[in-house]
């Protein structure tokens, strides 16, 4: 079981950016979601689906117009469901909808810790969760963020496994020279 986690998924800055989204991820998380979220029309919650309409404070009053999209675990980042919230952009509907989140039911996720699920619920290896928080960490040089991606991607750690491979002809299993 874990604990649902909530927080901005997309750099917010004033008068930039059209979209944020506010991203949950635990147990629970639909449940939140679904009070908040108000559909336009007869739409279902399926995994995968962007679901259309509004987010509604406590009084029913509406804060945002938002696209929602459900993924339900195992297919999702982390492995967990997770629920993300598009909202408009810019700091004010996007932190409404995050505080209503976290009023709900959801904590506040700490810095990089929807990668540390991911990799504690073997959906990253080692590598691609470091790769993963180096590329959102951002460096400004285009070979910086090539070596990020490979490492996303997998194609360091199958490297890797391939030296691996390779030493373990010589050295046996505790490590030392056969």
């Amino acid at each position: 079981m874990a604990e649902a986690i909530a927080a901005i998924a997309t750099a917010i800055s004033p008068d930039q950016g059209s979209v944020g989204i506010v991203r949950l991820s635990g147990d629970g998380v639909v449940a939140i979601a679904q009070k908040l979220f108000r559909p336009m029309g007869k739409q279902t919650w399926e995994s995968h689906r962007v679901l259309y309409g509004h987010v509604v404070g406590p009084e029913g009053s509406v804060v945002d117009e938002v696209l929602v999209l459900p993924m339900l675990a195992p297919r999702s980042y982390t492995r967990e469901d997770v629920v993300e919230f598009h909202c408009h952009g810019g700091i004010m509907a996007v932190q409404q909808v995050l505080q209503l989140c976290l009023s709900g039911g959801a904590r506040l996720a700490q810095a990089g810790e929807f990668t540390l699920r991911a990799f504690l619920n073997g959906r990253l290896d080692l590598t691609q969760a470091e790769s993963v928080m180096e590329f959102g960490g951002g460096e400004a040089h285009p070979e910086a963020a090539v070596q990020a991606l490979a490492g996303v991607a997998g194609t360091i750690g199958a490297a890797s496994a391939g030296v691996a491979i390779d030493l373990s002809r010589y050295f046996g299993p505790g490590g030392s020279p056969n």
